[in-house]
């Protein structure tokens, strides 16, 4: 089964965007290895505020041939040609692109509305979180309130020359 991952960069206070929904208060660290992360990754997932902030930021730079799943029961596919929008059901299609054949893995990139819910269905392996140091406040927290709870066991950690620290756990089952 192809594993999904919940790889995401929060600052130390729990959020992933800002109050203004951005995010380049991330510091661009040169020995992140984008490419290594890519190089596994073959479908992203994103909820539909995700999936805006990423154009808002200038667009996706996904690799060529990666499949884009958008969840969002607002947005009208025919206005987004480049991704598939995914209106009822996410853990039901998750489930599927789990099920196909291949070793590629699935990137939950963000949306913790779709975590919690797709968590909650356990279809999650891996929460993969990156704490940048700042605190910010507000905005968008790395969990959705109504998450329920789960156990995750620490595989790894990474330091970063920025100070970012990479936690990496995989998702307890039962």
């Amino acid at each position: 089964m192809r594993p999904v991952r919940y790889n995401v960069a929060a600052s130390l206070d729990g959020f992933i965007t800002d109050a203004s929904g951005g995010y380049d208060w991330i510091p661009n660290d040169p020995t992140v290895d984008f490419a290594a992360i890519f190089a596994r990754v073959d479908t992203v997932l994103l909820g539909r505020r995700s999936y805006e902030a990423v154009q808002a930021g200038g667009g996706p730079s996904w690799p060529r041939g990666t499949r884009v799943y958008v969840f969002s029961r607002t947005m009208q596919p025919s206005e987004h040609p480049e991704v598939r929008i995914v209106a009822t059901d996410a853990a039901a299609t998750v489930a599927a692109l789990r099920a196909e054949p291949g070793d590629g893995e699935i990137w939950l990139f963000g949306g913790s509305h779709l975590f919690a819910s797709l968590l909650a269905a356990g279809q999650v392996d891996q929460v993969e979180v990156t704490v940048v140091p700042i605190l910010l406040g507000r905005g968008t927290p790395l969990v959705s309130p109504s998450i329920a709870p789960a156990t995750l066991t620490l595989t790894d950690t990474r330091r970063y020359p920025s100070g970012m620290v990479t936690l990496s756990y995989t998702v307890g089952r039962g």
